[in-house]
C-alpha cells in the first residue's frame, strides 16, 4: 500500500497470435464461458505452484480484438513480477492446450482495489468488508447503494447500509459489485 492506503494495479500484457486450420477447432460458444473455464483449469494450478490465486479470468471482445484476463491474487497483494511469471509460465500450456481459436492478447493483472465481484467465491471472500452496488433499476429512485456486505447465498447478498439498516439485494438485479477499498 502507498500512503494514501490504495494498492496498485500491475497489468502484464502478451500478443498471442494464433494461425489454424477452421475445421480444426471448436470455438466456444456464449460469452467466452467454455474458453474461461478451459483456461481456468490451465491456471488454477500454475498459480498455485506461484503461491498465487485466480481471482477471475475473462475472455471478451473490445472492438476488434479478443482479450484473455486472467486476474491473479495473493496475501500481501500483487506484484508486476507476479504478472511476469504467471504470464510466462502459462504461455506455454495454453498453446499446447490450444483452447482459444483467434488472434487473442493475454493479460494477466491484479483485481485492483475496486475489485468485482462477480463469483459465489468472491462474496464469501469479502463478507464483512465495505463493497459499492450499482443495480441495473433504480430502487427509491436511487441506484447506487454503499456499505458492509453481510451476507451471501448465491443468488442474493445482504448489505448493512451506513445508516444500519439492510437491504437484501438479487445478484442479477446489479450493474455490478465492487470492493469499496478506495473511499475515504
Amino acid at each position: 500500500m502507498n500512503e494514501s492506503g490504495a494498492t496498485r494495479s500491475f497489468v502484464y500484457v502478451k500478443n498471442i497470435i494464433l494461425i489454424k486450420n477452421k475445421g480444426d477447432l471448436i470455438m466456444a460458444k456464449g460469452k467466452g464461458g467454455n474458453t474461461v473455464a478451459a483456461v481456468w483449469e490451465i491456471a488454477e494450478p500454475i498459480a498455485k505452484e506461484l503461491g498465487l490465486s485466480i481471482w477471475d479470468i475473462r475472455f471478451v471482445k473490445e472492438g476488434a480484438d479478443w482479450f484473455l484476463r486472467i486476474f491473479i491474487d495473493k496475501d500481501g497483494g500483487i506484484s508486476i513480477e507476479d504478472c511476469e511469471n504467471m504470464s510466462r509460465a502459462i504461455d506455454k500450456p495454453l498453446d499446447e492446450a490450444d483452447p482459444i481459436e483467434q488472434s487473442y492478447c493475454l493479460e494477466v493483472s491484479s483485481p485492483g482495489v475496486e475489485r468485482d465481484l462477480t463469483r459465489d467465491a468472491h462474496f464469501e471472500a469479502c463478507l464483512g468488508e465495505k463493497i459499492k452496488v450499482k443495480l441495473i433499476r433504480a430502487l427509491e429512485g436511487k441506484r447506487e447503494f454503499s456499505g458492509i456486505l453481510e451476507s451471501s447465498d448465491g443468488k442474493q447478498f445482504t448489505l448493512r447500509l451506513e445508516d444500519g439498516s439492510a437491504m437484501c439485494i438479487d445478484r442479477k438485479e446489479t450493474s455490478y459489485v465492487k470492493l469499496d477499498d478506495f473511499s475515504f
